[in-house]
């Protein structure tokens, strides 16, 4: 049985936690800053729990004794002294993190490992199972042209004028929103503005409207850089939320003040559980002589597991790290020091017991295969 170290027992941890614990393969200790929400979690979950301070390496150290892998669903701020931690106990790395800057400093410290551990960074939804449905489609292509990524999790029952409710980390959103983008234009790799590049589509009946945030590519840039000539990332909302939100980030500068931002946010927005996520990618490139657009979209709505209810965002988060976790724990994933989300096949995931979150009866998937008239996604 292996026995994981999880870090966080908020709202994703709790998830992660009941996942691994539910199957029967995994011992977890849970530890976190809060003790009241490690009291939360011990109500409904047998677990062994610790309380620790994540800035104390020397808590973390041993914290990591007699584990084989760490996971962190802490704040990015948190992971690289996390991923150090690792490096030093000789362990395995998993996290959750959007932040980019986060993401190469765990890489850097990947570069060092040794023997068997592996760092694989970007393990939720977006980045995380985004990309392995990305790039799951661009193999059906001769020469690629465009990846388009689209991501959101919002409420199923949408209220107030920014019709969105908090479903994850606020830190997570608020770094998302202020942050400089990547993508590539043209067949070249820029950074692009937050908030910019705004479209609208329609999906399921539903009006929606999506934008350039940051993070959710992952490391596709990197893998895809010179096989095609745009690729970008956007997050879903319904319509209008943007434009407060370019409010608030840009003409009131809360972008310099985000610990104000982030007050304002919870203290004003409430938290769902009644969500849905939505993940919808289109490729298009050279099939057969032709040139042809595949397109994937799914819904992934709330749902009761291990006598439990879940937000959406829930399920795909935990059950996208608990998938990759599992596929490192039995070998099937590549032996390397550093793991991008792109290297994961689509059918192993969607087959592993808790990446079949992604096509089970709660999920819908609208399409896959080739499009021909595009118009209601344009």
């Amino acid at each position: 049985m292996e026995r994981i170290l999880l870090l966080g027992s908020g709202k994703i941890g709790r998830t992660i936690a009941t996942l691994l614990l539910d199957s029967g393969d995994y011992q977890v200790r849970v530890a976190d800053m809060d003790a009241d929400s490690l009291a939360r979690l011990k109500k409904n979950v047998q677990v062994e729990t610790l309380q620790l301070d994540a800035s104390s390496p020397d808590q973390l150290a041993k914290a990591m004794q007699g584990c084989r892998a760490v996971i962190s669903a802490l704040s990015f701020r948190f992971n690289p002294g996390v991923a150090q931690a690792a490096l030093d106990a000789g362990i395995s790395y998993f996290d959750l993190t959007e932040d980019v800057e986060t993401t190469r400093q765990v890489r850097k410290i990947a570069g060092q490992a040794t023997g068997d551990q592996v760092f694989m960074p970007q393990c939720g939804l977006a980045p995380g199972v985004v990309s392995i449905v990305a790039y799951h489609l661009t193999k059906e292509f001769e020469q690629l042209d465009s990846v388009r990524m689209r991501v959101g999790a919002l409420p199923q029952f949408p209220t107030g004028a920014l019709k969105y409710n908090l479903t994850w980390s606020t830190d997570g959103l608020i770094n998302e929103y202020c942050n400089p983008c990547e993508a590539i234009h043209e067949g070249q790799r820029i950074d692009v503005l937050p908030l910019e590049g705004l479209e609208h589509f329609s999906l399921d009946g539903v009006r929606y409207e999506a934008f350039n945030t940051s993070g959710g590519l992952g490391t596709l840039c990197e893998t895809l850089d010179g096989r095609l000539r745009n690729l970008d990332y956007k997050t879903i909302r319904y319509l209008g939320h943007r434009d407060l939100m370019a409010f608030l980030v840009g003409d009131l500068r809360m972008s310099e003040d985000r610990d104000t931002l982030k007050t304002i946010l919870e203290r004003s927005v409430p938290i769902t559980y009644q969500d849905v996520v939505v993940l919808f990618c289109t490729v298009s490139g050279i099939r057969n002589g032709q040139l042809v657009q595949l397109c994937d979209a799914r819904k992934i709505y709330h749902q009761e597991i291990a006598g439990q209810q879940w937000s959406a965002i829930q399920v795909t988060t935990a059950s996208g790290i608990c998938a990759v976790i599992d596929l490192w724990s039995h070998g099937h994933l590549p032996q390397e020091r550093f793991l991008r989300q792109e290297q994961v096949e689509l059918d192993t995931l969607l087959d592993n017991r808790f990446g079949q979150y992604y096509r089970s009866t709660t999920a819908t998937q609208f399409c896959r295969g080739v499009t021909e008239d595009l118009e209601s996604f344009e």
